[in-house]
């Protein structure tokens, strides 16, 4: 008897049924793969359905659009067109076989055989197929037996699927953490740390946007742990190590303790040492956004507040939840306070001071910083007790200019 799919809500998502059979599912010309098969066995919620299929691209562009549904290009020079089914994506790919691989990127032919498709995915756990009609489960290389065993294994040889694609060896890691068990003695394992140096031939935003994922999984901790110790990340980030893998299992700690949720970059800024002006230019080397960047900064930097409220309206609520979980500023305690707290605005403006009577110019900014301060000593009042204090700071301004 063979093994089937569980019952899952994503299988019933409207419009699902009717694609698969523009496709031929139901003659075997289509069928779910990855992650929507390898999540539904694990009992998780599935977020991207894949579809692979012997049809080529541009058939499966005609048969989307007849079928009623938007047909995008996304890659279609590597075979995956996108449908789009009531404002949500499926990816179509056309079953593939590499033609040549340089560890950065690779060049396919299309083909028809299954197999030979499953043979090019990276990990046992990736390359589960189920027919979409009654969800029947194709596993060429063991993958079940490996989900259930939470070991994440290279499909054939592992050296050989990392020269392939070097960002393999982060995807290794990645998965172990949130899929498998750690196995420093597995071929997989020996083979991502004796590959490391691979990584320099990467893109700083593929390491990045890699990194910053495994960082988002649960619990990262054990996993990047065990890769400072082997140095796999040494190649890209030779900053981090043990004590910064500490402040990470501290922070992974404390989040949890205040309920809140991970976050990749607070990590990131966990694992750097406490120096905003190195955060910086790792941001940079990561080809991080400049508000990623500026993030970084802010978690690190020495920044002083009298209150926690104070703190979040100087950096904002994010900047100051980082500080708090990273012990920078305050107690993990204190979280609550700001966790839902609106930031409020000055209610009184430089033209609002002038109308009380100060003259404009120069003292207008001056009266105005003096009346910022006050009112976040003051803990943010409303207008009527600010506007007493703006009273007070334009009488001192005006003395002090007599």
């Amino acid at each position: 008897m063979p093994e089937r799919l569980p019952p899952a809500d994503w299988r019933a998502r409207a419009g699902l049924a009717a694609l698969c059979d523009a496709l031929g599912a139901g003659e075997g010309a289509a069928r779910f793969v990855g992650g929507a098969v390898r999540d539904s066995l694990l009992g998780i919620p599935v977020k991207d359905v894949d579809i692979a299929t012997v049809l080529l691209p541009e058939e499966v562009m005609r048969r989307v659009k007849a079928a009623g549904f938007k047909a995008v290009p996304t890659g279609i020079a590597h075979g995956t067109i996108t449908a789009v089914l009531n404002h949500w994506p499926v990816e179509i790919t056309t079953l593939r076989r590499d033609v040549t691989t340089d560890g950065r990127r690779a060049t396919v032919a299309f083909g028809t055989d299954w197999r030979e498709d499953a043979a090019r995915r990276d990990f046992t756990m990736n390359a589960l197929y189920a027919d979409p009609p009654d969800g029947t489960l194709h596993d060429y290389f063991g993958g079940r037996a490996d989900l259930a065993a939470r070991r994440v294994r290279f499909i054939g040889d592992p050296h050989a699927r990392i020269a392939e694609d070097h960002l393999r060896i982060l995807r290794y890691f990645r998965f172990t953490a949130r899929f498998g068990t750690m196995d420093p003695d597995s071929a997989d394992y020996r083979a991502c740390v004796a590959r490391a140096a691979s990584l320099m031939s990467l893109s700083r935003e593929r390491i990045a946007d890699e990194l910053l994922r495994l960082l988002g999984v649960a619990d990262p901790g054990e996993v990047v742990a065990a890769m400072i110790a082997d140095d796999v990340l040494r190649p890209v980030l030779p900053e981090i190590d043990a004590q910064g893998v500490a402040r990470l299992r501290t922070l992974i700690a404390r989040e949890a303790e205040a309920d809140v949720a991970p976050d990749p970059l607070r990590r990131l800024a966990a694992l750097l040492p406490p120096d905003e002006a190195l955060a910086d230019q790792i941001g940079a080397r990561l080809r991080l956004s400049n508000k990623a960047r500026a993030r970084l900064r802010n978690a690190l930097a020495p920044i002083e507040a009298e209150t926690p409220e104070a703190l979040a309206y100087r950096i904002g609520t994010t900047g100051a939840i980082d500080r708090m979980l990273l012990g920078n500023a305050f107690q993990v305690t204190d979280i609550a306070t700001v966790k839902d707290w609106q930031v409020p605005r000055l209610p009184l403006s430089g033209g609002d001071l002038i109308a009380m009577g100060l003259e404009a110019g120069p003292r207008v900014a001056r009266a105005l910083q003096a009346l910022e301060r006050a009112w976040i000593a003051a803990g943010f009042p409303a207008e009527a007790e600010t506007r007493a204090l703006a009273t007070q700071i334009i009488v001192l301004e005006l003395r002090s200019t007599q």
